[in-house]
């Protein structure tokens, strides 16, 4: 449980996406487990996904009028740069109630009011990246970081040089597999497939699923899953009702799924986008990955996070412009009829995890904070 208000606390900014948020949380967590009477206080803006999950929990929290930076038209940025002075000014008067004893930024434009706050004030300086190349928000102030904590090694390259030195390849914080877990066929025991399937391809593109993954998948899966797999297919709400016609005994189609621990436990292979925290997860769990990057993703950072982990063994990149039937099984069929090959890629993919990143991370910043 979050701690009361007390003296003073540190302070997590970034949101805008459960991608930002998600990892600040699960480091709150751990400074907690590590330091009880530590105080946190998260930070972000009263439009992102934080403005959801925050006040419906019980961890501290300031929302403040914060907007992204429109990089193509910078004359249209007012309202972003009013906001943050009127932040500045805000985290001035929190900082007198509840002392600012060290700020960790996981990007986002919800972490540019706090990071520049804590530049201007002086205050211990943290960030966090998770991709296999730095956001612009972790470019900028990396400059002014004590550490910054990288989910992929990759991204080293992407950042000032001047901030080499301070790199800690952390990996990301995620919810790391339950120790002791089950065998992969009591997993799929509980999700009711006949015994004659052995393995299972698991499909999913985030949690509100992907609609041109889907419709390659709704082309091709039905007639090309071979006899000894099954697959769970995560649709995401908006194009459930499109395939839910093609769940079978071995083929299960579903909207959402939570937690996804129960849908690792039971993949042999993953067809996924390329998000950090989930190929984090995937690779945490020994999964081999047919990974799709999303083509709008800032900076690219998808394609970039694909191929690091293709060029390390554990995945093979799918562009989305390419997806088909015919490309399906020119790609991934050849993997589903080669065990060998899909333990190769799930030993190599088991050595890029990283589940302790929280830990490392919360150690980091108490350590560096501690007179």
């Amino acid at each position: 449980m979050p701690t009361p208000t007390g003296t003073g606390a540190i302070y997590f900014g970034g949101g805008g996406t459960g991608g930002h948020l998600y990892p600040a949380i699960a480091v709150a967590e751990a400074i907690q487990r590590a330091r009880p009477g530590m105080g946190v206080h998260f930070v972000g803006a009263m439009r992102g996904v934080e403005a959801r999950v925050l006040p419906a929990s019980s961890w501290p929290h300031e929302l403040l009028d914060l907007h992204p930076l429109d990089r193509r038209r910078p004359w249209r940025n007012g309202a972003a740069l009013r906001g943050i002075v009127g932040s500045i000014r805000r985290l001035d008067a929190l900082d007198r109630v509840k002392p600012v004893r060290a700020v960790l930024g996981t990007g986002g434009y919800a972490a540019g009011a706090l990071l520049s706050w804590a530049v201007l004030r002086r205050r211990p300086l943290f960030l966090w990246e998770g991709n296999a190349t730095a956001g612009l928000t972790v470019r900028l102030f990396s400059r002014w970081a004590r550490q910054v904590y990288l989910g992929f090694p990759e991204a080293t390259a992407s950042l000032p040089p001047a901030a080499h030195a301070r790199v800690l390849v952390s990996g990301n914080p995620i919810t790391p597999p339950p120790p002791g877990r089950a065998s992969k066929s009591v997993a799929r025991h509980a999700w009711n497939f006949p015994a004659s399937v052995q393995r299972v391809l698991l499909i999913f593109g985030g949690s509100q699923g992907a609609q041109a993954l889907n419709d390659a998948i709704g082309q091709w899966l039905p007639a090309a899953l071979p006899a000894s797999w099954g697959a769970i297919w995560i649709t995401g709400p908006s194009d459930h009702a499109r395939y839910a016609a093609h769940t079978s005994d071995r083929l299960r189609v579903v909207a959402y799924q939570q937690p996804m621990a129960d849908a690792y436990a039971t993949a042999d292979l993953a067809i996924a986008r390329a998000g950090a925290m989930s190929t984090s997860e995937l690779c945490a769990w020994g999964i081999p990955m047919v990974l799709v990057p999303l083509p709008t993703s800032a900076g690219d950072h998808q394609r970039v996070n694909a191929r690091a982990l293709e060029g390390a063994g554990a995945a093979l990149l799918v562009e989305q412009a390419m997806l088909s039937r015919d490309m399906l099984d020119a790609s991934v069929a050849p993997l589903l009829a080669n065990g060998p090959i899909l333990t190769a890629m799930g030993n190599r993919a088991r050595s890029r995890a990283r589940v302790d990143a929280a830990d490392i991370m919360a150690d980091s910043i108490l350590s560096a904070i501690t007179p």
